[in-house]
C-alpha cells in the first residue's frame, strides 16, 4: 500500500512538473519547433541518468525512475509533435525533432551518469 501511494504522489508530481516546464518554455514562443518537449526530455534524462549514476539502492531507483522521471518526461507527446509537422507536409521539422531528441538524448543520459559518478 505504501508503495502504491508514494508511485501515485511520485507520479504527479512527475506530471506537474512537466506541465509546468513545458508552459514556462513554450510560453516564450520560439517558433514552431517543439522546445518545451524537447526540453523536458532532456532534463529529465540527465535527471535519470544522475540517479543511475549514484547507484542508488535499486527500490528508490525504480519509483524515481519510473513513477517521477517517467511521468515527467513524454514519449508519446514527442512523436505527436513529430507526426504533426509530417504530416503537414514539414518533413524537415519532424526529421529536426526526432534527431535532436535522439542524439541529444543520448549525450543528456551520459552527462548525468557521469554527474551521478562523480558524486
Amino acid at each position: 500500500m505504501v508503495t502504491a501511494l508514494l508511485v501515485v504522489a511520485c507520479g504527479g508530481a512527475g506530471a506537474i512538473a512537466r506541465f509546468l516546464a513545458d508552459a514556462a518554455v513554450q510560453s516564450r514562443r520560439l517558433g514552431e519547433f517543439p522546445w518545451g518537449t524537447l526540453v523536458v526530455n532532456l532534463t529529465g534524462t540527465v535527471a535519470l541518468g544522475l540517479v543511475v549514476g549514484l547507484n542508488a539502492p535499486h527500490r528508490a531507483t525504480e519509483l524515481i525512475g519510473t513513477a517521477t522521471i517517467g511521468s515527467y518526461t513524454t514519449f508519446s507527446t514527442w512523436m505527436l509533435e513529430t507526426h504533426r509537422p509530417a504530416e503537414a507536409g514539414e518533413i524537415r521539422l519532424a526529421w529536426i525533432n526526432i534527431l535532436a531528441g535522439v542524439a541529444l538524448g543520448l549525450a543528456a543520459i551520459a552527462l548525468g551518469r557521469a554527474l551521478g559518478s562523480a558524486l
